[in-house]
């Protein structure tokens, strides 16, 4: 596959994040957003015409400039208004042993319906580990919650819920190495 003919339209990157989930992450944020939360923390995502094109060749390359790089995160944005390209960065990704974490305004639910008129939704699912579901709500906001803005927000292990078609939470996230994608 030519990673360099699909491009992703993004606002930025970080190449080395260690707030965006566990471990030193590339983190990636994806340009537009549909949702518009107030107190969004990052409002210059939120036009879909903002940021920049940006190939996933170049994007695969700066994740592999840095060996120590556990895993990337997905932010926005909103991610799944993007997930043709993401789904097969995210295969590119899985195919380097690193761990996605991909975080959205939808809740698992709304993705999985979505999923049935849009392939590409459950192909991105179904190759990231943690889905973080919700949009942010400022009555709701804690700053004591780890890798969430509000206490709506729920961290989704991904090989479950799609297996049991239901959200299987967790308080926090780990990995393990031997972990496949999900096949639907």
């Amino acid at each position: 596959m030519n990673y360099a003919d699909i491009t992703l339209r993004i606002a930025g990157v970080v190449q080395d994040s260690i707030v965006d989930g566990p471990g030193l992450r590339f983190t990636l944020f994806v340009q537009g957003c549909p949702h518009r939360c107030p107190g969004c923390h990052n409002p210059q995502t939120h036009d879909p015409a903002g940021g920049y094109d940006c190939s996933l060749q170049k994007i695969l390359d700066a994740v592999d400039k840095n060996p120590l790089v556990s895993g990337v995160t997905l932010s926005g944005g909103e991610p799944f208004s993007q997930p043709e390209p993401l789904a097969v960065l995210a295969g590119a990704l899985r195919q380097r042993g690193k761990n996605i974490i991909v975080y959205s305004g939808y809740t698992f639910e709304e993705l999985l319906s979505r999923a049935e008129r849009e392939p590409a939704v459950i192909e991105l699912l179904s190759r990231c580990d943690y889905l973080v579901d919700g949009r942010f709500i400022l009555a709701q906001k804690n700053l004591l919650l780890r890798w969430r803005g509000s206490d709506n927000q729920r961290i989704v292990y991904l090989p479950d819920s799609l297996r049991e078609k239901r959200a299987v939470t967790r308080e926090d996230m780990t990995f393990s190495d031997d972990r496949t994608d999900v096949e639907m």
